[in-house]
């Protein structure tokens, strides 16, 4: 890298002050160079300014010695008063051999091997590069955190290293919610959008072209074979197989939960009169959904996930109670097999009138999905209504709060054999848990994880919507002629 301007990236990166971040990054697209000029900053102020030292931990020398010279790099550049890069045995720790730079300001810019115990009695920040490839990374992490009780920061850098890695654990935990750790993701092709190859070209002489970029990226993957989704994608090897095991799931299932399932009376019910359309299915709700509805405790919040489908799917609305716990409960679970569009939007309504406290939906707003998704979002408001374009980057970044309430055991769900397949139809690929193409069940039952996915829009919902909760105070009786107004022409 030059010393011209950093990228954005590399910006985002050093402004960020979160007391721990992450970044799960491709190689070689300069976060570590960029991040030594913070270091070269910080160490360069006076502890009274905000000034403090970096000790820095990797799991190869050359990297540790290559970081530390960076370092004193960029003090040069920023006329910061700093010393000479050194390597010198720590005066405390007569078995640790470092690298350094000095500054004026009295701190320091430290290299250390990536043992635990090289991190007692510090004060600072701590930067662990590569850390898919350190030994020992939970250790390593607990000695880490208890800097930051005294103002200082952990940061943690890697390529990915496995799926199973400890550092591939952490970000998902991360996306899951369990830690309030700061997250990043720098992918070859992001790098290369905010201006990477173009840096590249000026530093080596280069003329920059959108050719030539395509060329160097694609010459970049073939040298990397195989290996290039992990080494420059982010993508987890190794990640192929199932996402919720059954013994995870059934550990969260109860008996107790009905799973309450309607298909159309006749063949030809979607050319009933509107009128009886909504009679029959105002009657079933009434007898099947309505009981169970009322029976709920009145002093929680409730959330809603659907996915949606029309004849080749199925659509699946399922409710989450947030109990005092935090535990999410389901009440209910509500299949739909070939049931028209008006009474997809009856029941819907009728489910989220009579939910306790319902503080939020998620609904699949995928194809004909969006229709019923902005009726919904108008009926009960942006704020509770989340319109989700199901994508790998939604699945990506939203499928471990999922996992997580099943490992944690903080959901119950109904103990039904075809809920139990719907959630094990996740499957991991390319690092991301997703459903395949490929349905199953025998015909007219076939089923597309359809549950799993209301499930987990389910959890988004109750993780990330924060709003005022929805309550019908009087409930007005729906109006047949008004149903669905403007769909289809009308």
């Amino acid at each position: 890298m030059s010393n011209a301007p950093l990228l954005l990236y590399q910006v985002r990166w050093n402004q960020d002050k979160s007391p721990v971040k992450f970044c799960v990054k491709s190689r070689r697209v300069g976060l570590s160079y960029g991040d030594a000029s913070e270091s070269s900053m910080l160490a360069g102020l006076r502890e009274a300014d905000g000034g403090m030292n970096t000790y820095y931990i990797s799991y190869n020398k050359e990297m540790t010695e290559t970081y530390v010279k960076d370092t004193a790099g960029w003090a040069k550049r920023l006329n910061i008063a700093a010393g000479e890069f050194e390597e010198v045995v720590l005066e405390d720790e007569k078995d640790i051999l470092a690298y350094r730079v000095r500054f004026a300001s009295g701190h320091a810019v430290t290299a250390l091997s990536s043992k635990p115990k090289n991190l007692r009695s510090k004060k600072g920040r701590i930067v662990i590069d590569e850390a898919a490839f350190c030994e020992d990374l939970e250790e390593l992490l607990k000695a880490a955190i208890a800097l930051t009780m005294w103002g200082g920061s952990v940061e943690v850098i890697s390529t990915h290293n496995g799926e199973t890695n400890p550092f591939n654990t952490y970000i998902l935990d991360i996306r899951a919610g369990k830690y309030p750790y700061s997250l990043h993701r720098v992918t070859l092709d992001d790098a290369l959008g905010e201006g990477l190859y173009r840096r590249i070209c000026q530093v080596r002489g280069l003329l920059w072209s959108p050719e030539a970029e395509a060329s160097w990226r694609q010459g970049l993957i073939d040298l990397y074979g195989d290996g290039a989704d992990e080494e420059l994608f982010c993508i987890p090897s190794q990640g192929s197989g199932t996402y919720l095991t059954r013994a995870m799931i059934e550990s969260c299932m109860s008996q107790a939960i009905p799973v309450l399932r309607w298909t159309p009376p006749a063949a030809d019910f979607v050319d009933w009169p509107e009128d009886r359309r909504h009679r029959e299915m105002r009657d079933w709700l009434d007898a099947e959904l309505g009981p169970i509805l009322a029976n709920l405790p009145k002093d929680v919040r409730s959330y809603l996930g659907e996915d949606f489908g029309r004849t080749g799917d199925l659509s699946v609305d399922w409710p989450l109670l947030e109990m005092t716990s935090l535990e999410l409960v389901t009440p209910v679970v509500l299949e739909l097999r070939n049931c028209p569009f008006r009474q997809q939007e009856q029941a819907l309504f009728y489910l989220c009138d009579r939910l306790p406290r319902f503080s939020g939906g998620a609904l699949d707003a995928r194809g004909n999905g969006q229709y019923l998704a902005e009726v919904a979002r108008q009926n009960y408001g942006p704020d509770l209504i989340q319109e989700v374009m199901l994508s790998e980057t939604w699945y990506r970044e939203h499928m471990p709060k999922l996992k997580a309430a099943f490992e944690d055991k903080t959901i119950l769900a109904p103990k039904d054999a075809l809920i139990l397949d719907d959630l094990r139809a996740f499957k991991v690929v390319k690092g991301v848990a997703k459903i395949p193409e490929a349905r199953t069940g025998a015909k007219d039952e076939k089923r597309h994880g359809d549950a799993g996915v209301a499930a987990a829009l389910a959890v988004f919902a109750a993780k990330t919507i924060e709003c005022d909760s929805f309550e019908v105070i009087t409930a007005s009786p729906y109006r047949v002629n008004t149903l669905f107004r403007g769909y289809g022409g009308r």
